[in-house]
């Protein structure tokens, strides 16, 4: 059986002591007397039968013997103290608010929450479509997904993923209007889920950017621009994250194998006084974990082999995602 340990008080009065080099300082810390601390601390050195302090400096000084007693001592009440705190912290059950990029939020994180359900189940979400940076200092909002440059002051980010930006279309629109080119693109309409930069970046990439393509429709955001692709309304700039789903189903396919990569990236935000909440925590961490099993079990989607992809190989391009933290 293990040797009884010493009492607690004698314990705490030397670990402030030593700590703060005083007894008066130990005192003043722990709200007792000069006494009290005297008393406790001889009373722990008879317990142990050894000298903790040298006496008759000005300043506290410990023995070998006090030396080798007070790392123990101070990582134990560290300990005590860190669970303390966390019996005051809210628990991972109530409601958490998430802002998301209404592509990925639609495509990807709707169709993943069973999973956290099922791991979390006295946690409920309410679920905004948006990716105004300003809602990470909305006190309506505790987690934002955004997409863009990340660098937002005044909160903690982490780049969630990278990705990949290729033509997706319909399998009912290419068996009526093969792609069997790049060229061929000119014969359908071009589905922009931005202002067109993409798009032309992808254009450039193929070296077919002063290809005539008269026939094209804006929309608000990405989400929108693969719902109408894969309802087979024209050709669209699928990703490797918000499509992957849609492409696995044969909703959707890859008719060349070319990717260029998107201007921005995915980011995690939070308020630092949010980011340490336990449910906080565990909605944050599973979006890590979920990315990264995604990523090791599936491969990056691939062009339908029965297409004739015409593109200059020197120009050819494909990144894979990659996931890197900006800063705990």
């Amino acid at each position: 059986m293990a040797n009884r340990l010493p009492p607690l008080n004698p314990l705490r009065a030397f670990e402030a002591a030593a700590r703060r080099g005083s007894i008066s300082a130990a005192a003043r810390e722990l709200n007792v007397t000069h006494g009290a601390i005297s008393h406790q601390i001889k009373s722990l050195e008879e317990t142990l039968k050894t000298t903790l302090f040298e006496r008759g400096g000005k300043r506290l000084k410990l023995t070998p013997q006090g030396a080798l007693l007070l790392p123990a001592v101070s990582q134990a009440f560290d300990g005590i103290a860190a669970a303390t705190a966390l019996l005051d912290r809210p628990s991972t059950s109530g409601n958490l608010r998430i802002s998301c990029v209404p592509a990925l939020l639609a495509l990807w994180l709707v169709p993943r929450m069973g999973s956290f359900t099922d791991r979390y189940p006295e946690i409920s979400l309410t679920l905004t479509s948006s990716n105004d940076a300003e809602l990470i200092y909305s006190p309506e909002i505790d987690i934002a997904i955004l997409y863009g440059a990340g660098g937002w002051r005044d909160c903690w980010t982490r780049l969630w993923s990278t990705f990949d930006l290729f033509p997706v279309v319909s399998p009912t629109l290419l068996n009526t209007r093969p792609l069997r080119s790049v060229r061929d693109l000119q014969d359908h309409v071009l589905l922009h889920g931005d202002d067109g930069r993409e798009w032309r970046s992808w254009l450039a990439a193929a070296d077919q950017l002063d290809m005539p393509h008269p026939r094209e429709h804006f929309m608000g955001d990405a989400r929108l621009s693969t719902e109408a692709a894969r309802h087979g309304q024209g050709v669209a700039l699928g990703d490797s994250i918000t499509a992957s789903s849609l492409i696995a189903a044969g909703e959707l396919i890859i008719p060349f194998d070319l990717a260029v990569p998107a201007a921005d990236a995915f980011y995690v935000a939070a308020r630092n006084e949010v980011r340490g909440a336990p449910i906080a925590k565990v909605f944050i961490d599973w979006l890590f974990d979920t990315i990264e099993t995604e990523r090791a079990v599936q491969p990056r989607p691939i062009a339908r082999q029965t297409t004739r992809t015409i593109v200059p190989t020197p120009r050819r391009r494909a990144t894979s995602p990659q996931s890197v933290e900006d800063g705990e």
